[in-house]
């Protein structure tokens, strides 16, 4: 009930803000009124019941602050809570009791629960008072529709699990319904694990793009153009075509970043790589493309064109504009450099990297050098089998350790720097995603902290790369849209898509026969 219903004395109260007697003037008639004469020391003879109106006046102004400061609170969609927030922005902030308030898309304002609820108040509330709040992940190299040939051809070279297994199995199998149900699945494995945006290359992509935007998470979509007959396209040209229709539809979408994707220069002609940059700029998009992955790739760019994997893209103008190339492993300090000077992204990828014995990144001198490489789980098939960005974090830091056998190399926070906001900027989005703060996308994840595996606490980043799991995930908002809660995906018929995954794995072992 409003104040003025309550008390007879709001009116004259409220007229003094507005240039009436101003509340001392107020309670000074209020006492000469009830006191009598007028007199002073007559005045002084007062009965209690004189005394509380008196009293109310201050008490009443002091109601009226209190109300207009409950009046003045913003409205907002939404305040997350938590143990921690794990802001990821320049201080690097760590918030204990740390709140986030969210409206529409974007991130209004993050600290202190107590700030937080003193300065807004929300539609709907998400109180996780055993959790950490943390940037939702960004996987920076994936092939999403291949997690229906995960485990299909394990523990073999680069080159043979492509060539006899990967690629005569797409020829048989690969359809759009194909990708979107591969992308369904991914994308159900992915949110469970935190990542809130992956990085695709693959066939039929505007399906993809469909299914991520069905499922809620934020893409970054590549359009695989490559010389030789795939199943959404004939020739290299007919790929580019696809790729410009593509981005055309998606280029302003508030979910996905459409980008070309020429394969690898091993099986892309130079003109068509030329042509996928043009129209990257074009349209200012990125353009992906997989880079110095295996040694077999460096020797045989050296021998038939006396210039590395870099070397060649820099020699055509391929790196003249926003570019995220995969793996970087076989890389120079003359190729460093070139990628410094460029602006180029790159994508880690410790998981595939391992399991194909392809080798170790050089990613504390790459980090090192300026240069923005994101973590990334690569392919479902063969080269990792899982899309779970906790694992690639751990993994990440222990590689660096042991092969430069010093354990300070690439200390926790940098690893979660490479999954968020490090990640954002190989990207080119890191005005916009990578970390929880006002004016950036409300892409968040709430990961629990009362498993055995993550008590005791001491250093919550610590404990999000070393020891929590992608299981811990709890919760995820993309978007500013809640699309897990209590590990239910609120997007998807996860049963369906499992049951359509069991049904493919029938048709696939029919087809290889």
């Amino acid at each position: 009930m409003p104040f003025p219903y309550l008390f007879p004395m709001w009116g004259q109260i409220s007229r003094s803000a507005a240039g009436s007697p101003d509340p001392a003037s107020l309670a000074m008639a209020s006492w000469r009124g009830h006191a009598g004469s007028g007199d002073p020391a007559a005045d002084l003879e007062i009965c209690p019941t004189q005394i509380w109106r008196f009293a109310r006046v201050p008490f009443l102004a002091l109601l009226l602050l209190l109300d207009s400061n409950a009046f003045a609170a913003e409205s907002v969609d939404w305040i997350w809570s938590g143990r921690y927030v794990i802001t990821m922005d320049a201080q690097r902030r760590v918030i204990e009791n740390g709140a986030v308030a969210i409206r529409g898309e974007r991130i209004v304002a993050v600290g202190t629960r107590a700030e937080i609820d003193s300065r807004f108040t929300a539609r709907r509330r998400l109180d996780r008072s055993n959790a950490v709040i943390a940037p939702g992940l960004i996987d920076t190299h994936t092939h999403a529709p291949m997690s229906l040939f995960r485990g299909l051809a394990d523990d073999l070279r680069l080159q043979e699990w492509l060539e006899k297994y990967i690629f005569p199995a797409e020829a048989k199998n690969v359809t759009a319904d194909f990708v979107r149900w591969g992308t369904l699945l991914a994308c159900l494995e992915m949110v469970l694990s935190g990542t809130t945006t992956y990085t695709d290359m693959y066939y039929f992509e505007e399906v993809i793009a469909e299914a991520t935007k069905q499922a809620g998470l934020r893409g970054v979509l590549g359009q695989t153009i490559i010389g030789f007959p795939v199943p959404d396209a004939k020739t290299p040209q007919e790929g580019l075509a696809r790729t410009e229709k593509f981005i055309l539809k998606y280029r302003n979408d508030s979910l996905i970043v459409p980008a070309p994707a020429p394969h690898a220069i091993y099986t892309t002609a130079d003109d068509v790589i030329k042509s996928a940059r043009a129209m990257a700029n074009k349209y200012n998009v990125p353009m992906l493309i997989h880079l110095s992955e295996t040694k077999r790739e460096v020797d045989e760019a050296i021998a038939k064109r006396r210039m590395s994997p870099v070397r060649v893209l820099e020699s055509i103008g391929a790196l003249n504009g926003r570019t995220l190339g995969a793996h970087g492993i076989w890389l120079s300090d003359d190729d460093m450099k070139i990628l410094k000077q460029r602006g180029t992204g790159l994508a880690h990828c410790p998981s595939s990297n391992s399991k194909l014995a392809s080798g170790v990144a050089k990613v504390a001198r790459i980090l090192d050098l300026g240069i923005a490489m994101g973590l990334g789980t690569d392919g479902f098939a063969g080269s990792n089998n899982d899309a779970n960005l906790f694992e690639e974090m751990d993994l990440a830091a222990k590689l660096q350790k042991v092969t430069t056998l010093d354990p300070t190399t690439m200390p926790a926070l940098r690893v979660l720097e490479m999954a968020t906001i490090t990640g954002a900027r190989a990207l080119g989005l890191d005005k916009e995603i990578g970390s929880i703060e006002a004016g950036k996308r409300a892409d968040m994840i709430a990961v629990r902290l009362d498993a055995p595996h993550a008590i005791p606490m001491y250093s919550v980043v610590s404990q999000m790369v070393y020891a929590l799991k992608g299981s811990d995930v709890n919760d995820v908002m993309v978007n500013g849209k809640l699309i897990v809660k209590d590990r239910n995906v609120l997007t998807l018929d996860a049963k369906a898509i499992l049951a359509k995954a069991e049904e493919y794995r029938a048709k696939i072992i029919a087809s290889l026969k």
